[in-house]
């Protein structure tokens, strides 16, 4: 036994929590979740991306960054409750806000499109979730805790998730960190052709 193995121990996942996680056979219940979280960010996206107010002019956002930020940060218990967030709710009000309307818009459909298409469902979960928390930071709750949970979810459930959709295929060829698949394989090796010394 190594001294790394002494070291550390691995704890196993629960049975429960292998089946309801990892296990094809409930891959259809994330298959709803993703469905309609999916349905939700895309809906939400095209809204915008649609809208002069997101994608031309920005005037959106700035006008939600300058309420949140100056009327919601008032009182005893202010819905924004960070003094590191108010100063980045106004900083983005004071000019930011033309590029980032953009970046929220596009991200927000683009979130929901790999969402429904199942394609690396776990990162676009994640990714929706740093959307809604920076909602919730900013006083605006709404479906945000819902779409957090679901998210979650379909974040714990990443090898399975996107089942039925295009991760089927597209996970095995990428692989993970400890077990590369293909496409993984092969562009470490490109990797290592380019850094290896030229001979003379």
């Amino acid at each position: 036994m190594t001294a790394r193995a002494k070291k550390y121990h691995y704890f196993e996942e629960p049975t429960f929590a292998k089946w309801l996680f990892g296990s094809t056979s409930v891959a259809w219940i994330w298959l709803v979740a993703r469905l309609y979280l999916g349905y939700e960010w895309a809906n939400a996206g095209w809204d915008k991306v649609t809208d002069p107010g997101w994608m031309k002019t920005g005037v959106a956002l700035k006008g939600f960054t300058e309420f949140a930020g100056v009327e919601l940060t008032k009182g005893e218990h202010p819905a924004v409750a960070y003094g590191w967030y108010k100063a980045f709710l106004l900083w983005i009000a004071d000019g930011s806000y033309v590029w980032i309307a953009k970046l929220v818009a596009i991200g927000e459909l683009l979130i929901g499109i790999a969402l429904i298409l199942g394609l690396f469902t776990g990162i676009a979960a994640f990714l929706g979730g740093v959307l809604n928390f920076s909602f919730m930071f900013a006083g605006s709750a709404g479906v945000n805790p819902l779409f957090v949970l679901v998210g979650m979810g379909l974040i714990l459930a990443w090898r399975v998730a996107g089942y039925y959709g295009l991760d089927r295929y597209v996970l095995p060829l990428v692989g993970t960190p400890t077990e590369p698949g293909p496409v993984a394989r092969w562009a470490g090796r490109r990797r290592v052709e380019d850094h290896r010394p030229m001979e003379v």
